[in-house]
């Protein structure tokens, strides 16, 4: 499943970079991108797991950037 989902407070494009790398290495996440431009997390795993993979995200963005928040 590929889902999109707003991000709220990414400050850089470096932050979204670093945010993009980490959010890769979550167990169960096939693939996600980040765009600062329009702040916006792309995010695809498997549909069985997906929404547990989207919890351990939204810790990971918050553990990370503080600030930010994905909106669902």
């Amino acid at each position: 499943m590929r889902k999109s989902f707003k991000l709220d407070e990414i400050d850089c494009a470096n932050c979204a970079l670093k945010l993009e790398d980490a959010i890769k290495k979550v167990d169960g996440v096939d693939d996600a991108k980040v765009n600062f431009m329009t702040q916006k997390l792309t995010l695809t795993a498997a549909d069985e797991r997906f929404a547990d993979v989207v919890e351990d995200v939204i810790a990971l963005v918050a553990k990370m950037e503080p600030d930010c928040e994905v909106i669902r």
